[in-house]
């Protein structure tokens, strides 16, 4: 068998979204990275193989941005019929081609070499190619989900539910245990034009009346079927294999009852795709220097080092799952937003390790609104920023919070990620200049809140092609780059990808409130207005353009929009 040896700054092991988030703000901040991603194609929970969709936080205008908006309007511009390969492409670009990351697909990590207290190399084996793939990095971040990393490097970590006194926690049981949440293998239909046939398999489960479904709901509309679930009675590592088993027969068995037993509104659809590979809510979690609680979540988690938030309510599924009588999950209310800590994303005990995702350390109350990948893909992507800073300064993880936690989380913001109760800081050249507008105040483009808060706006609304924004110099000025945040409409309803796909189709299309066309003019010596820069075809939310001009003043005039008849920006920052 061959054996391959690779150098890094830092292994990323996972490739769900914590895991790609991670791996490409670190790249996109200079750092060497290799991800070891043990199935064909990226993306966990939301991918082809499982897809579940992307949940996050609750209420106005707390859609999680960052690199996962970016994914996210990427798909909506280039995959309007809604194709889990289109998706799956997108997801594989993203860091494929993303300069500074090796991608190493089909390869599972299972073996790790230590030195002390710190991880010296991970070995993963790639079944296509029946290769060892060695990787020495500086630094480690599991994003697998099942935390393969701490049974192999003895970093600390629980599994299971606390005990209600251990953390004071009202929602835990009396005695600790090792229940957790289970698995799900969903199922997708597709609405056609002619009645369609269902023959189950000879072993899938019959039920043949809604009371053997109870508090279940299966509107072949709407639900994903996210109920057939199992194994958070069971070990939810140990028991996969059996656990998937059990699931298809349920699953097979569900769309029996649909098709055959009952009016379901049904007659058309058909059985479009099963999925074989669950799609798992719980399982190891890493401890760290902090442990956040169903308290810190309660009391919206106000941390001087957050880096990441939630909003996700505490949805914590009964154990037994599908077999559990009762409605399979209480939402305990919990605010949105709430702060999450940087203090929960590294080892306590493992030097060298990081961790994002489901994984952190939470205890399993916070967990339950910690888990969904919206908020996995945030912690992500502040575990490789906060890599780049450990890698440019030769920082320890916990070092990291000691000494630079606040330029932490002046990039994420830079980096469009939101951070509540905090503000971005403006440049130098932005603050000094005159902001005047043709119409509207202008001033919040530059205050540092980068989407509506509190009932305030923090944008500017012009009309198209009639509107300006100007900056001007109290002198000529080197401007050599511009960076603007646009409208991606944060309240919009649409998941990143469907549950079902009606006869009518999925509409997916660019957000109607971004700015697809404008014009950047800057003012020659002479008075004269000379546009410098056209862009016609933006459909995202963050844009950074490079630009290399003198002048003492310049203009943004918005064209068109992928709809609406305003434009709308939160921030127009030049440097």
């Amino acid at each position: 068998m061959r054996e391959r040896t690779h150098q890094a700054d830092l292994c990323v092991v996972g490739g769900g979204l914590a895991g790609m988030c991670t791996a490409i703000s670190a790249a996109r901040h200079g750092v060497r990275v290799l991800l070891m991603q043990d199935r064909p194609v990226l993306g966990g929970n939301a991918s082809s193989e499982m897809r579940m969709w992307i949940c996050g936080a609750h209420g106005e205008n707390n859609r999680e941005t960052g690199i996962l908006e970016e994914i996210e309007l990427e798909n909506r511009y280039r995959n309007p019929n809604t194709s889990f390969s289109i998706w799956d492409s997108i997801l594989y670009e993203k860091v494929k081609y993303q300069e500074n990351i090796t991608l190493l697909l089909n390869c599972t990590c299972n073996d790790v070499t230590m030195d002390e207290n710190r991880i010296r190399s991970v070995r993963g084996w790639q079944m296509t190619t029946q290769t060892w793939h060695t990787v020495e990095a500086g630094l480690f971040a599991d994003c697998s989900g099942d935390s393969i990393l701490a049974p192999l490097t003895g970093a600390e970590y629980r599994m299971g539910r606390e005990a209600a006194g251990e953390f004071q926690e009202d929602i835990e049981p009396e005695q600790a245990d090792r229940k957790t949440m289970g698995m799900s293998c969903l199922i997708q239909a597709r609405e056609t034009n002619r009645h369609q046939e269902y023959i189950p398999p000879a072993w899938a489960y019959s039920y043949p009346t809604d009371e053997a479904l109870p508090c279940r709901s299966h509107d072949v509309k709407t639900s994903n079927f996210w109920w057939i679930e199992l194994g958070g009675d069971r070990d939810c590592i140990d028991d996969t294999e059996e656990m998937r088993d059990e699931l298809l027969k349920i699953a097979f068995g569900v769309w029996d009852h649909v098709k055959n037993h009952g009016d379901h509104g049904a007659e058309n659809w058909a059985l479009d795709w099963v999925g074989f590979l669950p799609g798992k809510r719980e399982s190891r979690r890493y401890v760290g220097d902090h442990i956040l609680t169903q308290n810190d979540v309660r009391a919206e988690g106000r941390f001087p080092d957050l880096v990441a938030y939630g909003g996700w309510t505490m949805d914590d599924h009964n154990p037994a799952g599908f077999r559990y009588p009762g409605y399979p999950t209480i939402y305990h209310p919990a605010p949105s937003p709430f702060g999450i800590p940087y203090r929960c994303l590294f080892s306590r005990n493992t030097a060298n390790l990081f961790f994002a995702g489901r994984n952190i350390s939470v205890t399993h109350a916070a967990l339950s609104a910690t888990r969904v990948m919206a908020t996995c893909a945030t912690l992500g992507q502040a575990v490789g920023t906060a890599c780049a800073i450990a890698v440019r300064d030769s920082l320890s993880p916990r070092e990291v919070y000691e000494k630079s936690v606040e330029e932490l989380q002046q990039t994420l913001m830079e980096d469009d990620c939101y951070l509540p109760w905090q503000k971005r800081e403006i440049s130098g050249l932005t603050r000094r200049a005159a902001l005047r507008s043709s119409e509207g105040n202008p001033e919040p483009l530059r205050n540092g809140v980068d989407r509506p808060v509190g009932g305030k706006d923090n944008g500017w609304t012009g009309l198209l092609r009639k509107s300006w924004i100007e900056y001007r110099f109290d002198k000529p000025e080197q401007i050599r780059e511009m960076r603007f945040v646009f409208d991606s409409d944060l309240n919009r309803k649409a998941h990143n990808m469907p549950c079902n796909f009606p006869l009518s189709g999925n509409d997916w299309k660019a957000p109607e409130t971004l700015v697809r066309t404008f014009r950047i003019e800057m003012q020659k010596e002479n008075g004269q207005w000379e546009t410098v820069r056209h862009v016609d075809n933006n459909y995202q939310r963050l844009l950074k353009m490079e630009m290399d001009i003198r002048t003492s003043a310049v203009r943004f005039i918005p064209e068109e929009t992928w709809g609406s008849q305003k434009a709308h920006l939160f921030a127009w920052d030049v440097r």
